[in-house]
């Protein structure tokens, strides 16, 4: 426990304001007690120096994987908030696809009791059907009053129209989103990768970018019959962004996310990488014109949040022919990195709007009161700069799985520590 402790000359971000300010930061017993220049604390007081970091309210991951209970030889809550921490996360809401799913309340309370020991907070996302199986609602009201922040059967979309509107309507009464799977699989029934240039070379069955758009289509007309609010879950192609955009315009109650994967690597990487299965996640890699329009959809506000859709898989599963392994890579390690180097540093994002996508705007749409950089508030927060240029080794990973494309990568910008829960914890330089 760290509960005391002196953050010295740091450049503090406010989301909520989109302002900075240096100043020295004072925690006490877990609460910020002072904010101010050349504090001098009565007593010893750990010090530490932010004179060259930013530092943040903390960060959340909207969209993860921990894989328990049920598939702890991939991922636990106790590794993946390992990974979290690593990340510069002292928050992650966690989709439900698990054995049992997140589907009943015990199982909801199960996941919280698990996490409590924690340094990272942890929101269970429950499912929208009960098994995941799209054929009954779960028990909604009970899955919140149990800890569900949202609903999702993520990894399988909601296909019946009919069950969809009637979960959103139960969502308007809990106020939870409802987090759909944007995909219609009869559309891509065994598809890979991709459907387009690269995957008709290589001969691998395509993934076309209609099957997400005609689901998204479909949840924004429901959002605008039923008032329901409606999330895209990791949103991959232009005409989704194009969708969402109008939804807006329309006021509708829609929001979206977008990976951190999906801004920095296109299709190519599968053909370039010689098929590595690092490259195979869902919905897959795009175009470039996607790629350049999720850009595009950041810039302009149509999408709200950043989140990794954090997926480990164990190595004897991805070391397998491209067409047999599983979907999903890790990313709470690498999530910053990528940010600095493919939307900070070439001014596709400020610094202040990259953090407002992993802080005051993924809160918003989960209805999680936003930690912030006041005196009286519980201390809760995240020191990073946007400058220092590192290549992510094995010695980084703090995931139980180590299924990531990026090994052997310059990124740019890394978070260094995290205050939360009484707790601080800081990165080896």
């Amino acid at each position: 426990m760290t509960p005391d402790l002196l953050l010295r000359d740091g450049t503090l971000v406010h989301p909520a304001s989109g302002t900075t300010e240096t100043a020295d930061l004072l925690i006490r017993n877990g609460t910020i007690a002072e904010i101010g220049t050349a504090l001098s604390p009565e007593g010893e007081v750990p010090v530490y120096d932010a004179s060259d970091k930013l530092i943040s309210p903390g960060w959340i991951d909207m969209h993860v994987h921990l894989r328990e209970p049920g598939f702890e030889h991939k991922e636990t809550i106790a590794t993946g908030a390992d990974a979290a921490a690593a990340g510069g996360f002292t928050d992650v809401a966690c989709m439900p696809n698990t054995d049992p799913p997140l589907h009943t309340r015990d199982v909801i309370e199960f996941v919280k009791e698990r996490a409590a020991d924690t340094l990272v907070s942890v929101h269970p996302i429950g499912c929208v059907t009960k098994e995941r199986d799209g054929e009954e609602l779960a028990e909604l009201a009970d899955l919140a009053e149990g800890g569900a922040v949202a609903f999702s059967d993520d990894g399988a979309p909601v296909h019946d129209a009919g069950l969809m509107r009637r979960a959103l309507e139960y969502s308007t009464m809990l106020d939870r989103p409802i987090i759909n799977h944007m995909e219609v699989p009869s559309l891509n029934p065994s598809g890979q990768m991709h459907e387009g240039e690269v995957s008709a070379r290589v001969g691998l069955d395509g993934i076309p970018g209609l099957a997400d758009d005609v689901m998204i289509a479909r949840d924004i007309e429901l959002a605008a019959f039923t008032g329901g609010h409606v999330h895209v879950a990791h949103i991959s192609t232009a005409r989704g962004v194009e969708l969402v955009r109008r939804a807006k315009a329309r006021d509708l109650p829609v929001t979206a996310e977008v990976c951190t994967h999906h801004v920095t690597l296109t299709d190519a990487a599968v053909e370039q990488s010689g098929f590595d299965t690092h490259t195979k996640m869902h919905p897959p890699l795009r175009s470039p014109e996607d790629v350049e329009a999720l850009k595009e959809g950041l810039a302009d506000g149509t999408i709200d949040a950043l989140c990794t859709d954090h997926a480990p898989h164990a190595t004897f599963e991805k070391e397998v022919e491209f067409a047999a392994a599983p979907f999903g890579i890790t990313g709470l390690e690498t999530a910053w990195g990528l940010i600095g180097r493919e939307l900070i540093d070439p001014g596709v994002l400020s610094v202040t709007e990259a953090v407002q996508a992993f802080t005051t705007k993924p809160r918003d749409i989960l209805r999680l009161d936003p930690p912030t950089l006041t005196e009286g508030e519980e201390a809760s927060l995240t020191v990073f700069d946007t400058s220092t240029r590192w290549t992510f080794t094995e010695e980084h990973v703090h995931s139980k799985s180590h299924n990531t494309p990026f090994l052997g990568d310059e990124l740019v910008g890394r978070p260094w520590a995290i205050y939360n829960d009484g707790q601080f914890l800081q990165q080896e330089a």
